[in-house]
């Protein structure tokens, strides 16, 4: 079976066209949108290319039909813990259901990766951050949040079969946003109110996007940079985030608390934009551009939206004391009133197990799971999974 490198205009549209048909049976699937995943692959719109390298290949049958595709990569700034084993990554994996072609992209990717001095790869995953393309769904097949795969069932084989390893387990929560808190939460917001003058719980104001900025970088790198496998974030790229998600931002859903002026925790919510993209299709022209912003309209008039719940935060000096519940008493209030139904939370790793007490206490149960996998190229070498943060 042919493996091509992608590297001209007809590769490309072989890569991007191949999931169509890959899921043309699965009324769950919504299609990422075809220039997102470009830019993931295009140095001028992946800063990641400043200090990587990335290669993706599509695999045909004997008559010449992609059966196939993949894509590896190279991260020189991600952190590695173990020096002794530099990881790289694979993803954007599609195939169909046969071992031997899997085993044939699987395989492309390592050999790829050993040439350039990696000992391991971790896939399926992002040339970018973990908040989106990151992980196999391996349970809960229903309609993907955007920014995320759905894959087919059989996928998990084609992985296990290959040698994947289950590096971590990634669940994403679900609630609903009118299933009430426990009484908990309200004496917590109340004893803020009584003890704690000093504090205040509100949401972003979307006119005065530098302050949303700066208020999401200093949270942000106090309450994750430190984390496996997290980066600290730039200002810089604090703004273009807030730029990125200005058309689609819903400042009601942004939710803040301060102490004084400093900001120590946040929930950073968007509207769960596949609700709005399944209606609009994959090629982000012109006429779809238009669609978009009329299926937005229809959208944001009803009152069972669902939410995205993107990143939740504390500064480590707050963490325990009841911060995190009162301004989930204060958020949730606001949401039924903009009309959020649901919510489903970004993807918490298993390694994390105080967050995931927390979407428990608040009665979010686990409604996705994705599976990081690492595949080790010295096959001798005892296998140990994702540290657990402590």
């Amino acid at each position: 079976m042919p493996l091509l490198e992608v590297n001209s205009p007809a590769r490309v549209r072989q890569f991007l066209d191949l999931p169509t048909r890959i899921y043309q049976n699965q009324p769950q699937w919504i299609s990422p949108l075809d220039h997102e995943l470009e830019a993931v692959f295009d140095p001028s719109k992946n800063p990641n290319f400043a200090h990587g390298e990335a290669i993706r290949w599509v695999l045909t049958d004997a008559a010449g039909t992609v059966v196939g595709r993949v894509a590896a990569f190279i991260n020189h700034e991600t952190p590695q813990p173990d020096p002794t084993q530099p990881v790289g990554g694979m993803g954007f994996f599609e195939c169909i259901d046969d071992q031997a072609a899997a085993d044939e992209l699987f395989e492309a990717c390592r050999q790829w990766l050993a040439q350039r001095g990696l000992a391991a790869m971790d896939g399926p995953i992002n040339f970018g951050e973990r908040d989106r393309f990151w992980g196999l769904l391996t349970d809960g097949f229903t309609e993907p949040n955007y920014g995320m795969f759905f894959h087919q069932p059989y996928y998990q084989q084609l992985f296990e079969n290959y040698g994947f390893q289950l590096y971590f387990k990634q669940y994403t929560c679900y609630r609903e946003v009118a299933t009430a808190l426990h009484p908990t939460f309200d004496k917590a917001a109340e004893r803020y109110a009584q003890e704690h003058p000093e504090f205040s719980f509100r949401h972003a104001n979307k006119r005065d996007a530098e302050k949303l900025a700066r208020d999401f970088h200093h949270v942000y790198n106090l309450a994750w940079a430190n984390h496996s496998g997290i980066n600290p974030m730039s200002l810089d790229k604090a703004r273009d985030l807030v730029k990125q998600m200005k058309p689609v931002l819903d400042e009601r859903i942004l939710w803040f608390a301060y102490d004084g002026e400093e900001p120590v925790a946040f929930f950073v919510s968007l509207p769960e934009l596949n609700q709005i993209f399944k209606h609009v299709g994959r090629n982000f022209n012109l006429w779809a551009k238009l669609r978009f912003l009329w299926e937005k309209r229809k959208y944001e008039q009803r009152r069972d939206k669902k939410l995205f719940g993107v990143i939740f935060g504390v500064v480590p000096a707050w963490q325990g004391k009841g911060v995190e519940s009162a301004l989930m008493v204060h958020a949730r209030h606001e949401f039924m009133r903009a009309g959020y139904h649901d919510i489903e939370m970004n993807w918490i790793g298993d390694f994390n197990p105080r967050m995931l007490a927390v979407t428990r206490s608040i009665g979010a149960r686990i409604y996705k799971t994705h599976t990081t996998y690492r595949y080790q190229f010295d096959r001798t070498r005892p296998f140990e999974r994702c540290p657990i943060i402590r």
